[in-house]
């Protein structure tokens, strides 16, 4: 397997976007209280990866779903998420919707925001979930499987790290500089959505490959 997995999830998951997320939701909380969040947000990514890399093709195989049509819908959610980012937005976030600020309630509640949310839906939803479904399809082999779970440590410590260094991360790279980071994860992610959707529509209709 090839780091190509990996460089779409950081691309999608991109935890420095998340960064003003993670400030200002955990404002106000002790210092306990936000390391707390930090593990239990990273530790929620790697399951959500790794639970998607072991299980998405039976999940698939259940409901009677094919993998070029899942690989087509995919990539479509990778394009969309491309251009949330491309417009410096989370990849995963739902702007139309109230998840941000239902979100920040149950901080000043004082629940857990680690896994709602901070880990679904902004660092893995839909689009991150699918793009490891699809290339779950591509691991044929156990160390195969296994490098994938394993890319979805990577995620986990990567946002670990991100979260811990918030804080200087913020300073060092400001506003500004997290809109550029976020625009060039999004051209990267929209060139490789469109080649998910390309192997997709290949297999449904053969004749795009001339054959």
């Amino acid at each position: 397997m090839d780091l190509k997995p990996l460089v779409t999830l950081l691309a999608i998951v991109n935890p420095l976007a998340i960064v003003p997320f993670f400030i200002h939701y955990t404002q106000g909380f002790s210092e306990a209280q936000r390391k707390r969040t930090i593990r239990t947000a990273a530790f929620s990514a790697f399951c959500v990866i790794a639970a998607c890399a072991l299980l998405g093709l039976q999940i698939l195989e259940f409901f009677n779903i094919s993998l070029p049509s899942f690989q087509v819908g995919g990539g479509m959610l990778l394009l969309i998420s491309s251009m949330n980012m491309l417009n410096a937005q989370p990849a995963e976030a739902k702007p139309a919707t109230n998840e941000l600020e239902e979100g920040a309630e149950k901080a000043a509640a004082g629940a857990s925001i680690a896994v709602v949310p901070l880990t679904i839906p902004l660092l893995t939803g839909p689009a991150s979930m699918s793009t490891v479904v699809i290339y779950a399809n591509n691991a044929q082999t156990f160390w195969q499987q296994v490098a994938l779970v394993g890319y979805g440590l990577v995620i986990g410590l990567a946002t670990w790290v991100c979260f811990s260094l918030a804080d200087p991360i913020a300073r060092v790279l400001g506003k500004t500089g997290i809109n550029v980071m976020t625009r060039l994860m999004g051209l990267i992610l929209a060139a490789l959505a469109v080649e998910v959707m390309a192997g997709g529509l290949a297999k449904i209709f053969p004749v795009l490959l001339g054959h």
